[in-house]
């Protein structure tokens, strides 16, 4: 008896000494943090909650107040937290550190890893869940670095972990990973060579000093007012517009070209810029045409004035391939006399076909100074876009006009296929015709700058009209289709992956979401939620005969990273090495990112069958090749190994474009299922049976769906014993070793797909 009341007195002594522990994790994007914390949470005993911004809000970006309530609910639970943000300036730690008393410790690790390594995580990384990926998540590490603070002791911590390298990650992540529920650690700093350090060694090397403007016009010195404040401050900062070729070199593979204006970071930096329609314009005659460049920037801030207010949200920006540029020098310094919104209408240095992947500004329409003949040649603009964006433009142009007057315009939607839409998300083109005081071209006007002024402001009126008209004909299409429609870009990989888990990856060159649903409104991320370049038309009169010309489902506005899918199927021939089978209605490919051992996609190459909201009865024969085809797969799989269980099925709103068909089995055992959203996609009514759907379009012409957001934001369960689960890793943990029956409704009509010894007892 006294050996038990001394083994009772011994645990309450142990348990008295045992403490929860709040980790603030500290780094940069693309540093490692959720790695890092769902690594831990993977392997450690001890039970832990992981508090993401990114997705505290039903799966979406949510704010720091639900961070800290979320934070405080589960340490009252009994668990160990993760705070998973950036938390890079102390401001942004205080609260948390609050949150840690007698008995919890406040620890701190930090990943304070080479800014180049974050740059190049975050540019190729794919479905982040904050989004913030691609060419834009360049500057944004930047900016940030340039703000850190490394924590101290004297902030509240009792321990701070700093990693400066893999090794010391690796090593952090073992010491918290071995950690047993009553384990505890020591106090101190660990790894910290000198703790008032702001500015890491060797990211200095990548930045250089912001001047101000240069003013090489002959009114631009005089007259220019002075910076906006917020942007003096941090001219000296690595803002988004600093030049930072080198180092995106390595990270993207694409030379990047600096903003040339710091206007550019301050709308960028307010949000996801993405989101946000914009016409990239060049000077029109200036420079082939020989017009006079102060009169010309006159007329550039006379109309940009008078239409600014008129486009919303929109926003015009003219942009030069020099830094040395006159026009752009004189448009700043008149720009800043008038006063008008830096944030609507600003100046960029860089090629114009190439503005997202060569600096990070997402422009979904751009001007081209075209020929009189709307064609190819000629050098400058006309000859850079038509080149960027091949043969589809030429063509698209043709069925539009075939000459053009000057002072008018001329709107294109650019098709999918064209590679300026898959590369920069640009959705159209619109050609415009300036006057000419060259002799050596058409129509010269031979110093008649009366009327050459006249014509001038009719071409910018022109176009800007036109691109008004683009932006209502965008809202309308939003509000018709009651989607969210976004104008985002993203950043071009050899392989992504959508919000569901999809494949998407094949020889083409994708964009991808993420920001924040830019989502960001989500894709469409984007938008996207997730990150993509909306297909608009550019006169709602005509939006169903544009849609049908570009191959665009009238009922959805489908991101250009979303169409690399549809792509694959109407020329499997250019993805031959990436595909497992090629016929006349189907192909079939394995999902890049699989949630399963096995899991492929069978897709319909039915042109206009988008998704499995488009299906009815005519459709139904494709719908059986795709099953049969599926069935045939699962059915190889399953001789390779009897072990294995498969479902057949669609997902009720895909984030990606073309009617993929997905074959996965059950087990779910992928590094590539990381999220509730992953999870149940598969395991919700939001994954529609093949069989039932076969059924669904026999009996009543079409399919049932269920895409309702909130499933997939339900908890955790199982899908054979149906038992609740906090977290992925804990959720993966159990279904490893579960071997409880799968629910009778899987079991009927064919909806599990079982090896035939394995049918009594699966």
């Amino acid at each position: 008896m006294d050996m038990e009341i001394d083994d009772t007195c011994k645990a309450k002594d142990e348990e008295k000494k045992w403490k929860q522990i709040l980790v603030i994790m500290v780094g940069a994007p693309g540093s490692g943090k959720s790695t890092f914390c769902e690594h831990v949470m993977r392997s450690s005993a001890r039970p832990w909650a992981r508090i993401c911004q990114d997705t505290i809000n039903k799966g979406k970006s949510g704010t720091k107040v639900q961070c800290l309530t979320s934070a405080s609910s589960a340490l009252k639970e009994g668990k160990s937290v993760f705070i998973d943000r950036c938390n890079l300036e102390r401001e942004q730690r205080t609260d948390f550190v609050k949150l840690g008393g007698p008995e919890v410790d406040v620890h701190a690790v930090v990943l304070d890893l080479p800014a180049k390594l974050c740059i190049s995580r975050s540019v190729k990384r794919i479905e982040h869940e904050g989004k913030l990926q691609g060419g834009k998540a360049a500057a944004v590490v930047n900016r940030m670095l340039q703000k850190k603070e490394l924590p101290k002791l004297s902030e509240g911590f009792s321990r701070i972990t700093l990693c400066q390298n893999e090794n010391d990650v690796q090593a952090a992540l073992d010491t918290y990973s071995g950690l047993g529920p009553l384990d505890t650690l020591p106090h101190g700093s660990f790894g910290q060579k000198n703790p008032d350090a702001k500015i890491q060694l060797g990211i200095m090397k990548f930045l250089k000093k912001v001047d101000a403007p240069s003013n090489t016009g002959s009114n631009a010195s005089s007259t220019q007012d002075p910076v906006p404040p917020q942007i003096t401050e941090e001219k000296n900062s690595c803002l988004e517009g600093q030049e930072i070729t080198s180092l995106l070199s390595d990270a993207a593979g694409e030379e990047v070209k600096r903003i040339e204006n710091p206007e550019v970071a301050s709308v960028n930096q307010n949000g996801s810029s993405s989101d946000v329609p914009t016409l990239a314009f060049p000077s029109l005659s200036t420079s082939d045409f020989q017009f006079n460049n102060d009169k010309a920037s006159d007329v550039i801030i006379e109309k940009v004035e008078e239409y600014v207010n008129k486009l919303g949200n929109a926003r015009l920006v003219l942009v030069d391939l020099t830094h040395g540029s006159k026009i752009l020098s004189l448009v700043r310094a008149k720009a800043a006399q008038k006063h008008i919104n830096p944030k609507k209408f600003f100046t960029f240095v860089g090629d114009i076909t190439r503005l997202y992947t060569g600096g990070g500004l997402c422009c979904n329409v751009i001007a081209n100074a075209a020929n009189w003949r709307l064609k190819p040649g000629g050098g400058g603009v006309n000859a850079a876009i038509f080149s960027a964006a091949g043969p589809a433009l030429e063509v698209a142009t043709a069925e539009r006009a075939k000459s053009l007057y000057p002072g008018n315009s001329v709107i294109v939607p650019l098709p999918s296929t064209s590679p300026l839409c898959d590369r920069e998300g640009v959705t159209h083109v619109i050609h415009v015709l300036g006057p000419n005081m060259n002799p050596r071209r058409p129509n010269c006007l031979h110093g008649d700058y009366v009327k050459g002024c006249e014509i001038l402001r009719k071409a910018y009126t022109s176009l800007f009209e036109g691109f008004l008209s683009i932006v209502r004909s965008q809202e309308k299409l939003s509000k018709g289709c009651n989607e969210d429609i976004r104008l985002e870009p993203s950043v071009s990989q050899d392989h992504s992956e959508d919000v569901h888990g999809n494949y998407i990856s094949t020889g083409d060159k994708i964009k991808r979401d993420g920001g924040h649903e830019y989502e960001r409104s989500k894709k469409c991320k984007g938008a996207q939620n997730e990150v993509g370049t909306d297909i608009n038309l550019s006169r709602a009169a005509n939006l169903n005969a544009d849609n049908e010309k570009i191959g665009v489902s009238t009922s959805k506005a489908w991101g250009s990273w979303a169409q690399v899918l549809y792509r694959t199927a109407m020329h499997p021939e250019r993805h031959k090495d990436d595909l497992l089978e090629i016929s006349d209605d189907v192909v079939v490919l394995n999902d890049l990112y699989p949630k399963a051992q096995k899991h492929i996609l069978v897709l319909s190459r039915f042109d206009g069958l988008d998704r499995l909201a488009d299906v009815r009865n005519e459709h139904l024969q494709i719908l059986q090749t795709m099953h049969t085809v599926g069935m045939k797969w699962a059915e190889k799989f399953l001789h390779e190994d009897a072990s294995l269980a498969f479902r057949l099925g669609y997902h009720s709103a895909p984030s990606m474009r073309q009617l993929h068909l997905h074959v996965i089995s059950q087990d779910f055992n992928s590094k590539h299922l990381k999220n509730k959203k992953h999870w149940n996609s598969f395991n919700t009514a939001f994954f529609c049976n093949s069989v039932d759907v076969l059924e669904e379009i026999i009996n009543h012409g079409k399919a049932t769906l269920k895409d309702d957001d909130s499933l997939l934001s339900m908890e955790l369960r199982c899908h054979r014993c149906r038992s609740a689960h906090p977290s992925i890793p804990r959720l993966k943990s159990h279904i490893s070793s579960c071997r409880a029956p799968f629910p009778s409704s899987l079991l009927e009509n064919g909806r599990l797909v079982l090896a035939p010894r394995n049918s009594a007892k699966p």
